[in-house]
């Protein structure tokens, strides 16, 4: 399978180069196999990314921008989609790749299968020890549980006000993680909008090149 990256060589856009070079960059990083296809010099190319992005997936006047990714002949997403699946952690699946061992979106997929296993673990239970003694020593173990029973609520108490204050701490660091992500966010937000701005100025330019 080869992906293809449709970009535009001599854009004038400083909002499409930067997310070209965003996109090659992160495929150059992972080592994934990639192929860049120049839409600006080559008309073939230019034709074959327009007709075969899907019509949902188009803007307004019908004309996608650069960059947009395939693999082979399957449409894969424009560069919002793909700043996405990277945020998540999932760009190997946003390029119908199979994820490497080891990388960080197989070991989250990992950890999702295993979380669904362990919701719904096996219900075998272990079988008893005076079951698997025929019944001995069983009075013998109830008296040291009675014993053992003062002892046991002491130490639940402290292991309850441990976990308290573990708890306490660990709201007042999720509230602070939380305060960093929001502003981190608006600053995304703020730079998507400020591309897509560019982005406007070049589909009101692509289509004045169009028209002469």
């Amino acid at each position: 399978m080869v992906i293809k990256v449709f970009l535009a060589s001599s854009s004038g856009s400083t909002a499409i180069k930067k997310k070209q070079q965003d996109v090659v960059s992160f495929l150059d990083a992972l080592k994934v196999d990639y192929t860049e296809l120049d839409i600006a010099c080559n008309e073939q190319n230019r034709m074959w990314m327009r007709q075969n992005v899907p019509e949902e997936k188009k803007p307004s006047n019908g004309i996608p921008l650069p960059p947009q990714i395939f693999n082979e002949e399957s449409y894969c997403g424009d560069y919002d989609t793909f700043f996405d699946a990277k945020e998540d952690n999932r760009v190997y699946t946003f390029l119908g790749l199979p994820p490497p061992p080891g990388s960080k979106e197989a070991e989250q997929t990992d950890k999702e299968l295993n979380g669904t296993l362990e919701e719904h673990p096996d219900d075998a239970a272990e079988v008893p020890v005076e079951e698997r003694n025929g019944g001995s020593h069983r009075e013998e173990e109830e008296g040291e549980r009675e014993g053992e029973g003062g002892e046991a609520e002491d130490e639940e108490t402290e292991g309850d006000t441990a976990l308290a204050e573990e708890e306490d701490e660990e709201e007042a660091e999720g509230e602070e993680d939380n305060e960093e992500e929001a502003q981190a966010e608006e600053e995304e937000d703020q730079e998507r909008e400020d591309l897509r701005s560019e982005e406007e100025e070049e589909l009101q330019q692509l289509e004045e090149d169009e028209e002469e």
